[in-house]
Formats: structure tokens, sequence, C-alpha cells
């Protein structure tokens, strides 16, 4: 009788983590890690600046879900299968130990991604999982009973048992087509994590600039988050922005990522408490130059700018400005309305939502609904997160389970 045989589709971070888990699962069987490019987890290595954000120090359930603007009611039985405290003791039992930073996002020690790397290399190996570089699969053709032919792009078969396909996100639903062409449903992919562009804005010369905590709408829409903000050369970015941006992937992209962000500079600071701060200013310190006595923790050179908008320059005293300019400036410290024409991809970390429809899966073995033995895990499904290490998270956790049940 022949071995079965496994064949895993994409050498990423959920292929890897796939092959290595069905490996264990299955001792006898042949497992087979098939990747199109030249080299394997490409991703992982450019991850989180080269340092790679294995996991967040999120330890509930439910609110490790919430991290997640699609899939996450679909992920959240499964971390009771395995979370972020398996995905440390994993890498631990490996060698491997991780380190919680201040905002939970979670990092080897060594702050190398290569360590991540070489650790899934080496286990791969150690399982023996036979991984075959610059080797795509163009078609999977399910066979009459069970059991599959895949079709390569080098223009040979492939006969095996079972498939996972772990090929990540893709920016286009023609690289979708594949599987769509399997009766797959299909959600057109867009893009989850991005920057906003401001060709137009009136900060881009203060580029380095961050405030800790601000909150950020979209106009005439309830998309709202909050967090620290950083301007750029070219707009703005930071936890806030990507948020933002993950969250209202779908709504953005409607528009053609042409909005208008209404940004409070002092986070969840009212206007009543602005207000208060200026009537004490002119009380107190009312021969103090207004541009040189920065409040409510902005940064000098922002404050120093929104003061300019409220055509306050740079002598101006609390004991002569006008009401019309401290309207103004609170308006641009409370809702500084700035008009976003475009977007740019968050460094190398492309993110997009959309995918394999989640209604599709069974979420008990991430097995096909309609295809026996085929499997999927990862970014190829419509599931993505917000930035920290959430989007790694759902890679080790669902292709975990394919790779227990495959």
């Amino acid at each position: 009788m022949s071995r079965k045989k496994i064949v895993v589709i994409g050498g990423g971070a959920a292929g890897f983590f796939g092959a290595i888990r069905a490996a264990e699962q299955n001792p006898a069987a042949e497992v087979l890690l098939l990747e199109k490019n030249r080299t394997v987890l490409n991703k992982v290595r450019i991850s989180g600046g080269g340092r790679c954000n294995v996991t967040h120090a999120c330890f509930d359930d439910k609110k490790l879900a919430r991290f997640y603007p699609r899939g996450g009611s679909f992920l959240k039985p499964l971390f009771k299968t395995f979370n972020p405290q398996s995905t440390i003791d994993w890498f631990q039992q490996k060698g491997v130990a991780l380190k919680i930073e201040s905002d939970g996002r979670m990092f080897p020690t060594t702050d190398s991604s290569e360590t991540i790397a070489l650790c899934l290399e080496n286990e791969a190996i150690r399982k023996g999982v036979q991984v075959k570089t610059s080797t795509g699969v163009s078609k999977i053709h399910p066979k009459e009973e069970t059991g599959f032919v895949l079709e390569l792009l080098d223009g040979t078969n492939l006969e095996v048992d079972a498939v996972l396909v772990t090929t990540g996100g893709n920016p286009n639903v023609e690289g979708y087509r594949w599987l769509a062409d399997l009766g797959l449903n299909i959600l057109k992919p867009l893009p989850s994590l991005f920057t906003f562009n401001t060709p137009e804005g009136v900060f881009k010369d203060l580029s380095g600039v961050s405030v800790p905590n601000a909150n950020v709408k979209i106009a005439g829409r309830k998309l709202k988050q909050d967090g620290p903000l950083l301007v750029t050369h070219w707009g703005f970015s930071g936890p806030a922005i990507l948020k933002l941006s993950a969250w209202g992937a779908k709504e953005l992209a409607e528009v053609e990522y042409k909005f208008s962000t209404l940004i409070n500079w002092c986070g969840e600071t009212t206007e009543h408490e602005v207000r208060e701060q200026w009537a004490l200013q002119k009380k107190s310190h009312p021969k103090k130059v207004i541009q040189s006595n920065q409040l409510l923790g902005i940064p000098s050179r922002l404050w120093k700018r929104l003061c300019e908008l409220a055509e306050i320059d740079e002598q101006l005293r609390w004991i002569d400005v006008s009401n019309k300019q401290l309207n103004k400036l609170t308006e641009n410290l409370i809702n500084c309305n700035q008009t976003v024409a475009g977007k740019t991809t968050f460094k190398e970390e492309f993110v997009t939502c959309g995918g394999v429809d989640l209604n599709e899966i069974n979420p008990n073995t991430m097995e096909s609904k309609k295809i026996k033995g085929l499997f999927f895990a990862g970014e190829v499904l419509d599931i993505d997160a917000v930035t920290g290490g959430f989007n790694f998270q759902a890679a080790w956790t669902t292709s975990y389970v394919a790779g227990s049940n495959i």
C-alpha cells in the first residue's frame, strides 16, 4: 500500500506551520511543501522591520477575537485549540524564546526574524517535510472518489491524497482564479493595512512628529480609532491610522480612498476641557507667548503649526489673543479636518481582506465544506487583523488546526 501523500501549497508562515503539524499527525505520510518562488518564508523575514512580530500577549480568547475586522468570530473557538500562549510554548519547546514589549507585541528575544524562519525550516526538516521551491500550482483537479491531481506550472502533474492551501493574500482577484474554478466563493481582495496620503496636507513638512494618543474619525461615517499617530512626508501613519484602515478597508475602497479625516490631536480631550485650558492660561500666564507655550502634550513643532493655522503669530501673548483665534485653535486641536486622496502600503507588510469565504470552511477542521480533503489556512482566507502580531497568530492557529485534521 502506497504512503499517504499530503501537499501544502505555499511556503509562508501558515504553510510551514501546517506542514509541520501534518507531518506530526501523519508520521507515515509523505508531506510535501510547494513554493512557487525561489525562497520561502519571505514575509516572515521582512515582517516587524526584520524582527518578526510573532504574536500578541492577549490571552483572553474573546478579547483576542476583537482585533480581527474580518474572521474574529470564526477564530474565537479555534483559539481554544491554539492561541498566543500555545504559540509561545511551541517556539519555547524549539529553543526560541519570545519577549513581550510594552504594547503587547511579542518578538523573539534575538530581535531577528531569521530566528523564526530558521526555527520553522529546521523543524520542517526534522519532521521529514520535503520542501520544493520554484514549484507553482496552476490548477487543482479533484479526482472522482478521493484525492487530487495538481497541475504544476511546469506542465507536470502530481497525484496527492490531501491538499492544504496556504498561498497567502493576493491583491488581485485573478490570483484566486484557480480556487474559484473549484466552485469556491472568493470575496474580492482589498488592501487592509495602509497609511493615508494627504497630497495637499499642511503637516507634511513635520515628518517624524508623533502624538501618543490621537483620535481619528472618517467624516460622515461611523469609523473611528485612537492610538499613536505619526506625521509622514506623504500624510499620516501610526497605529491609529492602521487600525482605521483595517476596520474601514471595504468602506474606504468604495470611495477610492478619497475622504476627509477629523483628528483630535489630544485623544479624548473635549472642547470644554480645551477651553478651560485657554481660560487658565489667560488668567495665570497672560504675558506668555502662545507659540512658545505648547499645551495638552502636543509636540512643539505641531503646536506651532496649529497656532499658525489659527493665525496666531510668533509674538502673540495669551492676554492679546482674540476669541476668533482661540476658536480656530480649538478646532485645529480637536476636530482637525484633513483631506485624504490615496493610500500607501504599510512598509512591506501587505495585508488583504477578502479571499476564500469563511462560510466555505468547516470551522472545526479548516476543511472545505464542498471538497473533501481540501484544507485552507492563513491569509488566503477572508481573515485579517490590525497590526500587532495578530495576523501571524491567525496563521499559526488556522494552520495548526488544518494540519491536525488533514
